[in-house]
């Protein structure tokens, strides 16, 4: 009876202008509470709500801690990209808004030189911690469905003039949401499409993948092409940017080609506040040749499959929402990329560093390809239907944030872009409410 009253006397206030003035200041104290719930919610996690896995840092910046160890034999999650990463989400490494949680497994340490050509031999290079045919035997089993995690759900299915782009994701027990997506560039080969995804050069030159603030390669290996590169990328207002160490490396089969990047431990480069470093990053991808959408049989497309998860230090519901909010506006960016990339080459630029050592592939032949899926007999499916929330899995009560995204709104910034994000994310929470 004591709240009926005093809205009671609320509601006695002569002008509209008093009763909304008096409600403002009844509720006040309620949304600096949830506010003070969503920051410290975000900031910190105590130890025995994930043993043995790493507590969810500051998004602005907090020194990092030591990454924990974790196994990534069955690919851990998807992304990522993104990034809104996307969507970093998205192609290669455009996909960023998408988040994890875990750290790569730092079984391995790199060579400490930078900047190195290294002439070693396979296995002194493979005894330093790169990629070896098991991760070429993870990428194919994701390929071909035989990888033996949970059935993909679909996201989205959009097209442009000369682009098809479809889209999946999945929720493991642990580890972050993984995501899958199938784009065809018409008009394309896969040697040019497989040079585009790996040119950081061009890349950072025509700003295509926005994300990226900066490229260096820090060792590259002439003998099969294994590179290790660190990136720069760009993330939102109220996080810090982030720095990855990479590895990538290319095996063909014919004109098929498995093409894999994931996070490495490189302990050469020490470890910042900012930008914050990502331990846990896979975003592969497998490029082959595929039929025109023109429907005239002719293989003149370009089909690319990815695979992308990584641990941003977001947590995983609000990743999630900010992949499917910003996921096709930055994928949509890559084809205007691509094509700007055919004219440069085709008018007989030079190869860049990157563009060369994406030519240096591991060939594999298809009976060896077929021997690493007989490895296992375990399958995963494609569901078609929406996706929707997994039960039980870091569920964000919906109140609270639909209210502390008005909040945070009002108080943090005044710009229209970020107001739009913000209550982009809490209409989706809201949304999710209204069908559970």
């Amino acid at each position: 009876m004591g709240l009926v009253s005093v809205f009671w006397e609320i509601l006695k206030k002569p002008t509209i202008g008093d009763v909304v003035r008096e409600f403002l200041i009844f509720i006040a104290p309620l949304w600096v509470a949830v506010i003070v719930g969503v920051l410290v919610g975000w900031a910190w996690k105590p130890k025995w709500a994930t043993i043995g896995r790493e507590m969810f840092m500051d998004c602005s910046g907090s020194k990092d801690s030591a990454p924990a160890e974790s196994s990534e034999s069955s690919s851990s999650g998807f992304g990522s990209l993104p990034s809104l990463n996307l969507i970093k989400f998205q192609l290669p490494s455009v996909i960023s808004w998408i988040s994890d949680d875990g750290a790569q497994k730092d079984s391995f340490f790199l060579s400490p030189t930078l900047h190195s050509n290294c002439s070693s031999s396979q296995n002194e290079k493979e005894k330093l911690g790169f990629l070896t045919d098991d991760d070429l035997e993870h990428l194919y089993k994701l390929v071909e469905e035989k990888d033996g995690g949970p059935a993909w759900i679909h996201m989205m299915d959009k097209s442009t003039p000369t682009m098809g782009y479809q889209a999946w994701q999945r929720d493991l027990e642990i580890g972050p949401t993984q995501y899958r997506s199938r784009t065809v560039f018409d008009d394309a080969t896969p040697e040019m499409v497989r040079d585009f995804f790996w040119d950081d050069e061009f890349r950072s030159k025509l700003k295509w993948d926005e994300m990226l603030l900066s490229a260096e390669t820090l060792e590259s290996f002439p003998t099969d092409g294994t590179m290790v590169v660190q990136w720069v990328r760009k993330f939102p207002f109220f996080c810090s940017d982030r720095e990855y160490l990479i590895g990538r490396r290319i095996w063909s089969c014919g004109r098929t080609y498995y093409c894999v990047t994931k996070g490495v431990p490189y302990p050469s480069i020490p470890r910042k506040t900012k930008p914050r470093r990502v331990d846990l990053y896979y975003s592969s991808w497998c490029i082959r040749a595929a039929e025109s959408r023109k429907g005239d049989g002719q293989l003149t497309a370009c089909e690319v499959l990815l695979f992308h998860h990584e641990n941003m230090g977001i947590p995983w519901e609000i990743a999630k929402l900010g992949v499917k909010l910003g996921m096709w506006g930055t994928v949509r960016k890559i084809d205007p990329g691509l094509r700007a990339y055919q004219t440069e080459r085709a008018s007989g630029a030079p190869l860049s560093h990157s563009a060369s050592m994406a030519q240096i592939n591991t060939k594999v032949t298809q009976d060896y390809l077929r021997s690493l899926e007989s490895n296992s007999n375990d399958s995963s499916e494609l569901e078609t239907h929406n996706s929707s929330e997994k039960p039980g899995k870091n569920n964000i009560p919906k109140l609270v944030v639909v209210g502390g995204a008005i909040a945070v709104a009002c108080i943090l910034d005044r710009g229209l872009l970020t107001k739009a994000v913000i209550f982009g994310v809490a209409r989706r929470f809201a949304k999710i409410g209204r069908r559970l």
